[in-house]
């Protein structure tokens, strides 16, 4: 009677231990379910050395798979903040970032890097990379140009602290669009209180073409706009002046002869005054 209760006693225990063991387990399962921090498909990429991770990425972008080569070098950056390895992953996570046309998030990682490394071999190649980020920005002249000066000053960085470097002839190209779109901005604008016979507005937005973007495309029409808007304002003398400027400038543009034509009509004709600012700005342009 003893043993088989001690058989008993021996098998209740067990069971009991098994049930601690499989509810241990249980809790374990659920904690690391709940745990945000773990995910088991990034183990691997944790315990691999960072040279392992670099090449798998290098691997990746080959084939073609960068959005698994921008992970590898993410992981890096993660896992070896401030080495060579780690500076390395910055530059090819910048890279893939921009490829994938996630410019916000290579913005952010480039000009990280640039904080850490602004004098590295590689500065220059990630400055750039930010100015191309910003250049995809850029939106139609009728929406907001704010990426387009953000161009410029990442670019101008290109140009004024890697004055050697292979990208300087691209930032400067990529400048050119962007001050072309800040001065359609302008025209847009300018255009549509000249359609409002609100003329003073519309001569300030054609003014700010001339003055200060006097190298782009713009010019012409921002010229020929002044003339009309002067015209239509009465203001002969400078309309005549802005028409003069048009043609000693463009003298075969549309622009220019439309302008005539509009002078003509009011028994006038281009003629230019030395003292307006027209004038002055004129002696800037590109045909002057």
């Amino acid at each position: 009677m003893n043993h088989v209760r001690s058989v008993g006693m021996r098998k209740t225990a067990r069971m009991a231990l098994v049930s601690l063991m499989l509810a241990g387990a249980g809790l374990g399962m659920t904690a690391c379910q709940s745990d945000r921090d773990i995910d088991i498909t990034k183990l691997g990429m944790e315990t691999d050395p960072p040279e392992t991770l670099y090449n798998q990425g290098l691997a990746n972008m080959k084939a073609g798979n960068l959005a698994e080569a921008g992970r590898k070098f993410d992981a890096i950056d993660k896992q070896n903040p401030f080495t060579e390895w780690g500076r390395k992953a910055l530059v090819m996570s910048t890279f893939t970032k921009y490829r994938l046309g996630r410019n916000d998030e290579a913005i952010t990682t480039g000009n990280r890097y640039m904080s850490q490394y602004p004098q590295s071999q590689d500065s220059a190649y990630v400055q750039y990379l930010v100015g191309l980020a910003y250049s995809k920005q850029i939106a139609d002249v009728t929406q907001d140009q704010k990426a387009a000066m953000r161009t410029i000053e990442a670019m101008n960085k290109v140009i004024k602290d890697y004055p050697d470097s292979e990208y300087v002839e691209d930032a400067q190209a990529k400048i050119r669009f962007a001050r072309d779109q800040l001065a359609g901005k302008e025209m847009q604008v300018g255009r549509y209180y000249l359609e409002r016979k609100e003329y003073l507005a519309a001569i300030q937005r054609f003014r700010v073409v001339v003055e200060q973007y006097s190298n782009t495309n713009q010019v012409e029409e921002a010229l020929a706009r002044l003339t009309e808007a002067y015209y239509a304002m009465g203001i002969a003398e400078e309309a005549q002046t802005a028409a003069a400027v048009l043609g000693r400038n463009y003298p075969d543009s549309q622009w220019y002869a439309d302008s005539y034509k509009l002078l003509q009509s009011g028994g006038v004709e281009p003629r230019e005054n030395r003292g307006s600012w027209i004038s002055r700005a004129g002696a800037k342009l590109i045909g002057a």
